[in-house]
């Protein structure tokens, strides 16, 4: 049985919260959070309540044990992007990409 929580649209760019992923993925919930409150990131902060979620949801919607899980997945998939223009020399304008994120975690039971 598994459980998951989703943010979507998250004003981060995937690339930066795929690297506060990779820190949790595996590790029991207990030590995901430990490792997400020491970490020096942006993309922790959120990572923690979507954590947080996806073990109440396992918790209130499927009966688990909460000390019995772990991180099965989190992965951070790209949303919409926000284009803004930045004005530039001689009447130019470049384009500013203000990118999204989706991200997702799914906590499942230790077998």
């Amino acid at each position: 049985m598994e459980a998951r929580a989703q943010l979507n649209y998250a004003r981060i760019s995937p690339r930066k919260v795929k690297i506060v992923c990779d820190l949790i993925r595996g590790k029991d919930t207990k030590t995901a959070a430990a490792i997400l409150m020491q970490t020096p990131k942006a993309a922790s902060e959120l990572m923690i309540k979507v954590l947080k979620s996806a073990v109440a949801n396992a918790e209130n919607n499927f009966e688990m044990d909460p000390e019995n899980l772990y991180v099965a997945a989190a992965y951070a998939d790209p949303g919409p992007i926000i284009k803004r223009f930045m004005p530039r020399a001689h009447g130019r304008a470049y384009r500013i990409n203000k990118r999204t994120s989706h991200i997702t975690i799914v906590v499942k039971d230790k077998e």
